[in-house]
């Protein structure tokens, strides 16, 4: 029923009973639960319907909180909204991630979470949850088995949060950056509803998010979308992963900063990149070749998407959004040509609308989906 609000409100009893199965009877019962969890409210009669006017329902989820923070080699984002999905806070903050120790970062995320917590009693909101998106491999327990950029192997986060935490009394998960981030574009995104989408991350590294009818796919044990390591170019540039010519490496903003900054650190990434679109938007030649390269290599490992899963988009994110003005048109003329359907079988190529905070926006929103799946929070008093 949450998830029929959801997506159609506003909308009436009778509107909930004639789509979902349930009698009437049953349906006010629980419309009257939700409403006592404010998870649902009333919002007026209509009389552009045939028959008695109806009373009408939409979400409300005003007094909850669900919050995901993001860890980068270089920030920490934070978000929470409501349950209708309502922003209520969303703040960016240099980190070194790439330096810092498991443990420290830890610290940071504790120290950042805690803030959030302060601000969401204050206004007296009920945290649902916390979700840590991480550029890695998680297993479905929230470990961290290898995270490249991060320098982290077996790293319990969600386990060592908690305990940072002191048991704070709600969930605390741990997810994929790319898997999180196309929750996002899936839930808040322009192409959101879609059943077939990828969402490919833009920061150091190059990870894929994937949605399939409608359920983000996360394979046997968590590790699905690794888009970054396949080899696009066996006499390529070493990646970090140990291996030669994966994506990441030949596509990565690494690449991007080979011949402008060559010896940026993690740190440094967010000014170089603004300074390669000054030089970009200033028609400058070699930036303007790079750009096209790397559009190309990237191409390829999308031309590699849509022939295994035909999606109907593919989403570019993180830095690659800056880029993009230079980089699609390469990307998409390299991807129709590798594309074995015709028209590259109707994938669309598209850069993100969400920003940077993508990835901490689908991590909030997961929770929102344990709610729509029945994981209710207590009545409010």
């Amino acid at each position: 029923m949450l998830r029929f609000v959801r997506e159609n409100a506003p909308c009436s009893r009778a509107d909930i009973a004639a789509s979902t199965g349930l009698n009437k009877a049953t349906v006010s019962s629980l419309v009257a639960d939700l409403i006592d969890r404010r998870l649902l409210r009333e919002t007026g009669l209509t009389e552009n319907r045939v028959g008695r006017p109806a009373t009408m329902l939409v979400l409300d989820g005003s007094p909850y909180a669900a919050i995901g923070i993001e860890v980068n080699v270089d920030h920490l984002t934070a978000v929470a909204i409501d349950l209708a999905g309502t922003e209520l806070l969303s703040w960016r903050r240099s980190f070194p991630g790439a330096a810092a120790t498991p443990g420290q970062t830890v610290a940071a995320v504790a120290a950042l979470a805690r803030r959030v917590l302060n601000r969401m009693a204050k206004e007296a909101r009920q945290v649902l949850g916390l979700t840590v998106a991480v550029p890695g491999l998680v297993d479905v327990n929230g470990s961290v088995g290898i995270a490249p950029n991060l320098g982290w192997r077996d790293v319990d986060l969600s386990g060592d949060l908690a305990k940072a935490l002191r048991d704070p009394g709600f969930p605390v998960l741990v997810d994929n950056d790319a898997n999180l981030a196309a929750l996002a574009e899936h839930r808040f995104g322009p192409h959101g509803g879609v059943a077939d989408l990828v969402y490919l991350t833009g920061e150091v590294g190059v990870g894929a998010g994937v949605i399939l009818d409608g359920r983000l796919r996360r394979g046997g044990r968590g590790f699905a979308g690794e888009i970054g390591h396949i080899q696009v170019d066996p006499a390529g540039a070493q990646c970090r992963c140990g291996r030669r010519g994966c994506l990441e490496a030949v596509a990565g903003m690494a690449a991007v900063l080979h011949d402008t900054a060559p010896d940026a650190t993690p740190a440094e990434l967010e000014p170089e990149i603004e300074d390669i679109v000054r030089l970009a938007r200033g028609a400058d030649p070699s930036v303007l070749g790079t750009l096209a390269g790397i559009g190309g290599e990237l191409g390829k490992g999308v031309a590699v998407i849509a022939n295994m899963l035909n999606p109907e988009v593919v989403v570019l994110g993180g830095y690659y959004v800056a880029l993009a003005p230079w980089v699609l048109p390469a990307a998409q003329a390299e991807f129709a040509r590798r594309s074995v359907a015709p028209d590259g079988g109707g994938t669309r190529l598209v850069a993100s609308t969400l920003g940077y905070r993508a990835a901490a926006l689908g991590a909030a929103a997961r929770l929102l989906d344990s709610i729509d799946s029945g994981r209710l929070p207590a009545a409010q008093t």
